[in-house]
């Protein structure tokens, strides 16, 4: 989206291609955003003004691509086929399946849950499996970090995306106590530590340093969850009325499928692997074709919106120069 506006403003004609009813991905699933705590709809109507002068095609997906000497040969669904002088990959991220974390009981207990069901309920409002919980649980690095899992990278945001959620709970339900499962907190981003502090210090969120190693479900639907505080070198058994697991990012599925059309390579983490890891970070193999946000590995909003308008300069300077 904010590619498009970049590249419409600069007078080229902008397809979009979104395989759901909307567009806005991940972002139109949020309801607060970290650090600042601001409305995901704000940036998210920001983002859609943008969008007003590119062809939106929703509820589309990519049968065919194919690069036709310069340019490329895009078919979608409905019978759609346009020519293109370049294409940007912003396929974004697939959520990690945490019911392969059979420990934790996501899809066979009631009261666990992943932090984008959190999100949706802070949005809507409306999850049966929330209730009004007076204990809550937060486990971070769930599908990440996580060689059994298939997934040894950090998903990057997790660690705020928990803080921040540990804060709105207490800002919901000032009464409840608050547990965080950490394996170490990577509070990277600007303003970032300045809100895990706040987690502390305003709302007595509890950071426990340790996996949590099992989830088993009592006969009042409570959940008992044992863990290890590594500081302390302590095993911990905690009784709590909500379970959010951190699901991290794993590439989409959808968008690999679109990147196999051409052959794109991909690296060790299963997202797209760009042309050079420095300054290559916006360029594929192909010429003519560029990504940005998470299709090339876990990213933050800011990161995405950066790599956005930097794709849409590179398009802009490649075409020029095609033109040559």
């Amino acid at each position: 989206m904010e590619a498009s506006a970049r590249l419409s403003s600069a007078g080229y004609n902008v397809f979009i291609v979104e395989r759901s009813d909307v567009l806005g991905g991940h972002l139109a699933r949020w309801d607060r955003l970290f650090p600042s705590g601001e409305q995901a709809s704000k940036l998210l109507h920001k983002l859609y003004k943008g969008t007003t002068d590119s062809k939106v095609f929703t509820e589309t997906e990519v049968l065919a691509i194919n690069k036709l000497g310069k340019s490329f040969n895009v078919k979608m669904t409905g019978g759609i086929s346009i020519m293109a002088d370049a294409v940007l990959m912003s396929t974004g991220f697939d959520l990690f399946d945490a019911r392969k974390k059979e420990e934790y009981g996501y899809g066979i207990y009631d009261h666990v849950i992943t932090n984008a069901d959190l999100e949706d309920y802070f949005r809507t409002e409306n999850d049966d499996r929330v209730g009004k919980p007076a204990r809550v649980g937060l486990v971070h690095c769930v599908g990440s970090r996580d060689e059994k899992a298939g997934c040894r990278n950090c998903s990057k945001v997790c660690c705020a995306t928990a803080v921040k959620q540990a804060c709105e709970i207490k800002q919901k339900w000032p009464r409840a106590e608050v547990y965080c499962f950490y394996m170490d907190l990577r509070m990277f981003g600007r303003g970032y530590e300045d809100l895990y502090l706040k987690a502390q210090k305003e709302y007595g969120v509890r950071f426990i340093r340790g996996r949590v190693s099992e989830v088993s479900e009592k006969i009042d639907k409570t959940l008992q969850v044992k863990a290890e505080d590594t500081l302390s070198s302590t095993p911990l058994k905690v009784t709590l009325d909500l379970l959010v697991l951190m699901a991290g990012m794993r590439p989409s599925q959808e968008g690999t499928k679109v990147g196999n059309m051409l052959k794109l390579p991909l690296g060790d983490d299963g997202f797209f692997a760009p042309s050079d890891g420095f300054e290559g970070m916006q360029s594929s193999s192909i010429p003519g074709l560029f990504f940005a946000g998470a299709a090339t590995g876990p990213k933050n909003l800011p990161d995405t919106l950066a790599e956005a308008r930097s794709a849409a300069m590179l398009i802009d300077e490649y075409i020029r120069e095609a033109k040559l």
